[in-house]
């Protein structure tokens, strides 16, 4: 994998690159769809590269390996043939379902022992075999096995969890490059910096994952639910610290302000399922504010849902259909919905791009964090 960087902006952080994968470029910054079982809900992959214009989906190594599971993967050739996405995979480690899964797992210094959400069978996952199964996969960038720490925690606990995730990753280093790729292209591993919200320990972990000299890192721990404020700070500090010649990846973030705050301070990559989430309960972003789709007021708008006289999937759907669909519990307004707010996000860091190379992004970007914040009621 290789990383071009084209231009900062002079009065931010913001970059403007181009990664290139095995399966194309990718210009950054960039939003990737969250495709977690190999498919970006409610969304067809032709609309997804014709409409919405990604150029990299998320896949996530606990869902894949648990179903379908790694034999059918590796039969159909990796998850690009499985799937037909011809463009760039990125796959989570699993590390966020560790998090996640706190009443089914045990955590210890080997890996973690959780049992299946879908039907309480035991697994175990180790910085090796989480390896192992995303060569598997076939992603594009790998992830490398860490723990999420929760927000709050005790100093104590996000020392302890930054110095386990470090462990790991010596482990996944060490199994990444004794392997090889299984399907004739390459594949790079990205660390991730952890740490919590503690100055310290994030300024050391960044440290220490910027000495691996991986093909691009990852800031984790980060939105879930610490103040907006306290992770910026945060990801300001990390930026800082990893190198200016590599990728970094906000994981889990966010909003059209997070995405834009982000940007600012030097981050090139970004995922999230609000999108699709919010979308297919009626919550749109447009380039004039957030609308909640299901509000009566909505009922006899026959204008397109962007209020400046466009829309991100088809300007034949108003915004009275479109809430129709919603009141009719009709598959399809969920579907627009989603597609909508995915293009919405691919147009934002898009523009983005466009005014850090023409120079004017910081005047741009203080216009849209205003615009993408407001509630129209």
């Amino acid at each position: 994998m290789d990383f071009e960087l084209l231009k900062t902006d002079d009065k931010s952080s913001a970059r403007a690159g181009e990664i290139t994968t095995g399966h194309g470029k990718i210009e950054t910054p960039i939003f990737m769809p969250v495709g977690t079982v190999g498919s970006v809900k409610g969304l067809h992959f032709k609309e997804l590269k014709e409409d919405v214009k990604a150029q990299i989906i998320l896949g996530n190594t606990y869902h894949l390996y648990l179903r379908p599971g790694l034999d059918i993967i590796k039969q159909a050739g990796g998850l690009h043939k499985f799937n037909t996405w011809d463009k760039p995979i990125l796959t989570d480690s699993g590390g966020y379902q560790v998090y996640s899964l706190t009443e089914r797992r045990n955590l210890d210094e080997s890996g973690v022992l959780f049992r299946s959400h879908i039907d309480g069978s035991k697994h175990h996952f180790t910085p090796e075999n989480v390896m192992d199964t995303q060569r598997v996969i076939g992603a594009d960038i790998m992830m490398a096995f860490d723990e999420c720490t929760p927000y709050p925690c005790d100093y104590d606990y996000a020392k302890n969890s930054m110095e386990i995730t470090h462990r790991w990753l010596d482990r996944c280093m060490v199994r990444f490059n004794e392997t090889e790729p299984l399907y004739g292209h390459q594949q790079s591993l990205f660390p991730i910096v952890q740490g919590s919200t503690y100055k310290d320990l994030r300024k050391k972990s960044a440290e220490v994952i910027a000495s691996y000299g991986a093909d691009g890192n990852a800031i984790g721990g980060l939105s879930v639910g610490e103040p907006h404020e306290m992770m910026y700070e945060m990801t300001e500090l990390v930026c800082g610290i990893l190198p200016k010649d590599k990728p970094r990846y906000l994981m889990g973030v966010g909003t059209p302000e997070n995405i834009l705050e982000g940007i600012a301070l030097g981050i090139d990559m970004f995922d999230c399922v609000m999108p699709t989430r919010n979308g297919r309960n009626g919550m749109l972003f447009t380039k004039e504010g957030i609308i909640n789709i299901k509000n009566k007021r909505w009922e006899n708008d026959f204008s397109p849902v962007d209020e400046n006289g466009t829309s991100f999937v088809d300007h034949t759907y108003s915004k009275a259909y479109l809430r129709h669909l919603f009141v009719a519990k009709e598959m399809l307004g969920p579907m627009i919905a989603s597609q909508h707010n995915l293009t919405f996000y691919l147009w934002l860091v898009k523009e983005a791009r466009a005014h850090i190379l023409s120079g004017d992004f910081s005047v741009w970007k203080e216009m849209m964090v205003k615009k993408v914040t407001r509630r129209i009621k």
